[in-house]
């Protein structure tokens, strides 16, 4: 076990002080030591043993993590294999290998393997709460969706999680997480206790 747990949170866009605090909380909870940070510049992924990227505009994420060179930095930890990293709404986005319309405003991180919808359930004034059967979760989970992306599609070592009407909105492959919703916005800790326990 690790002895102390660094945890990165993008700090370009979305709810990034509700993901530190729930995160924070979910180290406390689990009696782990750990410390929540916010990324904006390469140096500060140096430290990291997981990341999240919340949610926002993936275009614009995008763009930030390219100029900054956090784009780059992010790619060479995965495939160093020591980053584990957690995407909601706009970050599951950039998780993706695939996007199911053609777009050149987004570069993808690529690495899982879903295909991704953006802007699925709408736009922002329909944004809904739904109860959701997570696999592994005892009891069911009321996840937040905020002009949420819909994976299309996941193959390979990539395992569905979660669904909404038949459709997919949370996935994991090994030490990575996609969600199409957003889990720092309510008071329901088990999915940053369960991303803390991939990185464990």
């Amino acid at each position: 076990m690790v002895n102390k747990i660094n945890i990165g949170v993008i700090g370009i866009q979305g709810a990034i002080s509700e993901h530190i605090s729930s995160m924070q909380k979910a180290l406390n909870d689990a009696e782990t030591p750990g410390n929540v940070f916010i990324i904006k510049h390469t140096q500060d992924l140096n430290n990291a043993d997981a990341l999240i990227l919340p949610g926002g505009e993936s275009t614009t994420i995008s763009k930030v993590l390219n100029k900054s060179g956090l784009y780059d930095e992010i790619i060479k930890r995965v495939e160093q294999n020591d980053l584990s990293i957690m995407g909601t709404c706009a970050g599951c986005v950039l998780l993706a290998k695939e996007l199911s319309e053609k777009t050149e405003d987004v570069k993808l991180l690529k690495v899982m393997n879903i295909k991704v919808k953006r802007n699925a359930f709408g736009r922002q004034k329909e944004s809904f709460e739904n109860e959701i059967i997570i696999n592994g979760f005892e009891k069911p989970y009321t996840a937040v969706f905020i002009r949420g992306p819909i994976i299309e599609k996941v193959w390979g070592n990539c395992k569905p999680l979660a669904k909404v009407d038949n459709k997919i909105v949370m996935a994991r492959q090994e030490r990575f997480l996609a969600l199409s919703f957003h889990p720092e916005l309510t008071e329901d800790l088990r999915i940053h206790k369960y991303f803390l326990n991939m990185i464990i």
